[in-house]
């Protein structure tokens, strides 16, 4: 009998990480309830400085637009609802639908109080070193709704 070898690629599949939210949700609850607040924001400060260093080098290089353009593709990938307001000094983003907080609310999961972090922490760590800072203006912890701001410092 012939061997039928298929190959196929990461990229050949659907994009679709939903439960990694529920998973990040559980280890931050972990952390806060073993270590402190602080612990959760200090994880997630140093897996964004990880992780989203060449999106921090862009940001530094080319301005607010490779942020724009980054959670515009995370949000269709994600199934999330957003407008983005822009100029070359200010980004504001409006979410009306986040798919980690949809997902979990379906799943029937507690998120936890510091789930909020996840947009703050990582927006002003996504700035550091960069000509821009980032502002949490709003966050609905029912809904997970938010709006964010990340403008250029000193203006």
């Amino acid at each position: 009998m012939a061997k039928l070898k298929i190959d196929r690629q990461a990229s050949d599949n659907t994009y679709l990480h939903k439960d990694f939210h529920s998973a990040l949700n559980t280890g931050l609850e972990y952390l806060e309830t073993h270590y402190s607040e602080q612990a959760v924001r200090d994880y997630l400060r140093q897996f964004t400085l990880a992780w989203y260093a060449p999106l921090t080098k862009s940001l530094r290089e080319k301005g607010l637009s490779v942020l724009r353009e980054h959670y515009e593709r995370i949000f269709a990938l994600e199934g999330g609802v957003a407008e983005f307001h822009e100029t070359p000094d200010d980004l504001q983003i409006d979410v009306h639908e986040n798919p980690a907080v949809t997902h979990m609310r379906a799943q029937k999961i507690a998120i936890s109080p510091l789930f909020v972090e996840t947009v703050r922490t990582v927006g002003k760590t996504l700035c550091e070193n960069t000509p821009f800072d980032a502002e949490l203006l709003h966050y609905d912890e029912t809904t997970g709704r938010y709006t964010q701001r990340f403008y250029r410092r000193g203006l």
